[in-house]
């Protein structure tokens, strides 16, 4: 199958290549000159375990494109993905200008049937409004030319999409159309040739599922945070409630470790704008307007544990910082609580030697660029040498198991504050820690 992939960030890059990966001729299309230039160059500009190997593959194969000529890209396909970004406006909905430019782009240039897919997150009805904006371009140039619009959801983890979609949970297709549906199950059947995963629905629902599903794990997370932080008043391990509540399977294990809040580009982004399409709605979203307040606190727990411990002048206090990114296997520092702990921390005085595997280039250029009192080590070790404490926020695989004996002889005081609970079972007091984690330690007062 011919297919057109509109956008070639995090989504639009990945399913390109996953599509191409089962035989597909996929053209990748951007407006970013530079971006398609490294891609032609087999350059991928984003971290993603399994990525770069899989565009090399299917370019040197024939399969995977890359270019700027939007009117050529659409003369050789069959079905469009919209897969551009859809940024958290200032009053939190969704911005959808992006994809409605995309939108009446196809409107001008389409010149036969095409299926055009919504694959970028979007608020419910936008279906309707890409209709409306392809419909008006065809109107202007007096076109009888025909289209179908489908949702297509998205539901790939960072750090884990090369194996979310080729062998995904589940595929959601919102379409009113018979034949988009059958040409959607077509493309997606060699993804689900062992179990039948194909779930079709309206395409309000379809645009829905997306949020709701973010919203819900979200919400585990908020939930447990929330649940840690009672647990740390009153005396109980949040660590052993955790196994307790997920061995009932009506719960489960998924998104419920205690931890320093979620990040990235999706969960707070998504949540925001579920608010806000509620509000529009009429409704007032208790629950989802909760979760996002109990995450922007969590954010800075670590931060006043530090604080606790040390006090408000942090000057004179250097501290070691493993972890950047939102979370492992990405390098990608949208929402990460490191952002919000560093701040906290230098706005005080204090000094602060990071490493991360992946994310320092985007702290440096990006995220963190204003910070000045912050050093970038070229390991995890580097990191070490006279800090005051580690501060653990990223459960990378490097830092899962360190040496605990060779932390304690380099660091000034034997002290860890671990925002995401990996070090809980290590007997770390028993080793001479001073040790601070989420959801166990002596009452810390509201903030």
């Amino acid at each position: 199958m011919n297919i057109t992939i509109i956008g070639t960030g995090y989504v639009g890059l990945v399913s390109g290549t996953c599509f191409s990966e089962m035989g597909n001729k996929v053209t990748c299309v951007d407006i970013d000159t530079n971006k398609i230039d490294q891609l032609k160059k087999g350059i991928v500009p984003i971290y993603e375990p399994g990525l770069e190997a899989m565009v090399l593959k299917n370019k040197t194969n024939g399969n995977l494109f890359f270019t700027t000529d939007f009117k050529a890209a659409l003369a050789a396909t069959e079905m469009v993905f919209i897969a551009v970004g859809t940024p958290m406006g200032a009053d939190g909905a969704a911005d959808l200008q992006y994809v409605l430019a995309v939108a009446k782009s196809i409107g001008d240039v389409m010149d036969k049937h095409l299926i055009v897919v919504d694959k970028s997150t979007v608020p419910v009805g936008t279906a309707d409004k890409v209709k409306a904006a392809i419909q008006k371009q065809l109107d202007k140039r007096g076109s009888a030319l025909t289209f179908d619009v489908v949702s297509n959801p998205e539901f790939l983890k960072e750090g884990a999409a090369i194996a979310d979609f080729m062998k995904p949970d589940r595929v959601v297709i919102g379409a009113e159309s018979p034949y988009a549906t059958d040409k959607i199950k077509q493309l997606y059947t060699p993804f689900l040739m062992n179990h039948e995963r194909m779930i079709v629905m309206d395409i309000r629902s379809a645009e829905m599922t997306k949020y709701a599903a973010n919203a819900m794990l979200a919400t585990k997370i908020s939930f447990m945070n929330e649940v840690a932080n009672i647990c740390e008043r009153a005396g109980a391990d949040v660590n052993q409630v955790r196994i307790g509540i997920g061995s009932d399977k009506r719960i489960g294990y998924s998104f419920i470790y205690p931890g320093s809040g979620y990040g990235g580009s999706c969960f707070p982004k998504d949540v925001k704008a579920l608010q806000k399409m509620a509000t529009e709605k009429g409704y007032k979203a208790q629950l989802i307007t909760a979760v996002e307040d109990v995450n922007d606190r969590q954010k800075l727990i670590i931060a006043h544990k530090i604080i606790k411990r040390f006090g408000e002048d942090l000057s004179g206090k250097t501290f070691a910082l493993w972890g950047l990114a939102f979370k492992p296997e990405t390098d990608d520092m949208r929402e990460a609580p490191a952002i919000d702990v560093v701040k906290a921390l230098t706005k005080r005085g204090a000094q602060i030697k990071a490493y991360d595997p992946k994310a320092m280039t985007e702290a440096q250029s990006f995220y963190l660029k204003d910070i000045k009192n912050i050093q970038y080590c070229d390991t995890k070790e580097a990191c070490l040498p006279q800090a005051d404490a580690l501060i653990l926020l990223t459960e990378w695989k490097a830092f899962r198991s360190p040496d605990f004996t060779f932390i304690k002889n380099q660091l000034k005081n034997p002290i860890i504050f671990d925002g995401r609970n990996q070090y809980h079972s290590f007997g770390l007091k028993e080793k001479g820690f001073e040790y601070w984690q989420i959801g166990k330690n002596s009452s810390l007062k509201d903030e």
